[in-house]
């Protein structure tokens, strides 16, 4: 008995490591897709789509570890949360992953333009969900719900500001028509990286699942009539 578990432990641990590993490679994406968007820098941006082909096989390298683990260990109680959790997670860093490309494929729309504003909220919108997304794998590890749960609580400055670039975004337009295709592509940037901070978010939820056995949602929930008057503001659902 101490053998199995010996054995499931190490490939735990070794899980984590492969969780590990596709969490940096994330946040060098959100990382490396900003860059791309400050320089307008097209082949930058051209490689965001490689590395998201990477993490693609990553998230099925780990993903097999997951059914072998429970096909052969037969895990149960805590053992099978924190694997199933695992399973959730690398959806959501896929996704996340997902967006960075979304970005770039935008960054290399708009190479050929003179930007209509300074990129100043954007970027800190993305270094928010880059460390969002470090914490929440971190606290899975380590499986501690202080942490996970601070992650929950970021998610609030992310919100605050995305509805600032889209209210500057609205106010720019308001001003001059001609900046309308532009800024409606600032306004979807802002929205991937908004989305990113939430699957961050659902992370952290996931890791509370481990650790209490029931999965609520942490953060702060969007008010419904917010949804209805703004169409970039969604409830947290996964895409």
């Amino acid at each position: 008995m101490v053998t199995t578990r010996h054995f499931f432990d190490k490939e735990l641990e070794e899980l984590h490591h492969e969780l590990i590993k596709m969490g940096s490679l994330v946040e060098e994406s959100i990382d490396n897709t900003i860059i791309a968007l400050k320089k307008q820098d097209i082949n930058m941006a051209r490689a965001i789509f490689r590395n998201d082909d990477i993490i693609d096989d990553m998230e099925k390298l780990i993903e097999r570890k997951c059914m072998n683990l429970i096909a052969r260990q037969q895990p149960i109680a805590k053992d099978l949360r924190v694997i199933s959790t695992a399973l959730k997670i690398i959806t959501d860093m896929e996704r996340i992953a997902d967006h960075s490309s979304d970005i770039a494929e935008i960054t290399i729309r708009m190479a050929d333009e003179k930007y209509i504003k300074p990129l100043i909220d954007i970027p800190k919108m993305a270094e928010l969900a880059k460390q969002m997304v470090n914490k929440s794998i971190d606290a899975y590890v380590k499986l501690d719900l202080e942490l996970a749960e601070s992650v929950c609580k970021s998610d609030d400055a992310v919100d605050e500001l995305f509805f600032r670039i889209i209210l500057e975004l609205i106010n720019i337009m308001k001003n001059d028509p001609q900046t309308v295709e532009q800024a409606i592509n600032f306004m979807f940037i802002a929205k991937y990286l908004e989305r990113m901070a939430d699957h961050a978010t659902n992370i952290g939820e996931w890791v509370a699942f481990i650790i209490t056995g029931e999965h609520e949602h942490l953060s702060r929930h969007i008010n419904k009539d917010d949804s209805i008057n703004n169409p970039f503001i969604d409830a947290k659902t996964q895409d």
